[in-house]
């Protein structure tokens, strides 16, 4: 397969099938930021109508900036890892007090940012400023995966990454990103999960009566001020076991 090839197997699916969301219909760093953030470990139907109310509320980066702790983890509930919703926050403090409130544009000072890793710092830069940088996500390694790697087990990111970089277009960044992300997610769902050859595939745990359950629980009660002891009975948590969650919790800084 060539790169021209699989650039025009991949656009061709794209321009039938190309998916409609609120972040593709911008370019404003602070919105791509805040999707960014959102989407990490987040389905896309989660994300939208959330991302739109938390714009609404917080519209530029200097307003969630001046918000309180307690209203943006309000805006939050529903979205879980609230860890990212303080993330962010502190970000946008960050954003503001270092950067005069304009978002960085270098993978360096991104990455700087709480809760920005290098592949979410490339997918803003791509995005926002359709800067030619290499990254991954899992609808991304999917479509690499599945097209390169057909009988092979145990790939290693680095590998994949060597194959982004090599397919990479010289313009329309932004674009080809977007498709990729289109492309592996109707792969995922007509041929099954490529991710599983990928040798950082973690299967997700069961979420009925985990702690992350109890954890988000425990997170909604207190942003809506109700008392945690409450969730522990009606959720028939032992107390030893919700004393050490709400203790992480603590020393998370999320209560």
């Amino acid at each position: 397969m060539t790169r021209a090839s699989f650039q025009k197997g991949v656009f061709d699916y794209y321009k039938k099938h190309k998916r409609n969301f609120p972040w593709r219909r911008t370019q404003n760093p602070y919105h791509i930021l805040v999707s960014e953030i959102m989407l990490q470990q987040t389905q896309v139907a989660r994300v939208i109508p959330k991302y739109k109310l938390f714009l609404k509320k917080f519209s530029t980066v200097k307003h969630l900036a001046r918000a309180s702790q307690k209203d943006v983890l309000r805006m939050w509930l529903g979205l879980g890892y609230n860890r990212r919703a303080l993330y962010l926050h502190k970000a946008a403090k960050i954003i503001v007090n270092e950067h005069g409130g304009v978002v960085p544009n270098t993978i360096e000072e991104l990455i700087r940012l709480p809760g920005v890793g290098k592949n979410t710092a490339g997918a803003i830069l791509a995005f926002a400023f359709n800067k030619p940088v290499v990254f991954i996500e899992t609808n991304i390694r999917s479509v690499f995966l599945h097209h390169f790697f057909k009988n092979k087990k145990n790939i290693s990111d680095e590998a994949v990454l060597k194959l982004i970089r090599k397919t990479l277009p010289e313009k329309n960044i932004r674009e080809w990103y977007s498709t990729l992300m289109d492309y592996g997610v109707y792969l995922k769902n007509s041929v099954g999960n490529p991710n599983i050859k990928s040798k950082h595939y973690i299967r997700q745990g069961e979420f009925k009566g985990s702690d992350r359950e109890v954890r988000g629980v425990i997170m909604k009660a207190i942003v809506l001020e109700r008392k945690p002891e409450e969730v522990r009975i009606k959720l028939g948590i032992k107390s030893k076991r919700f004393g050490k969650i709400l203790l992480k919790l603590r020393r998370e800084g999320l209560i």
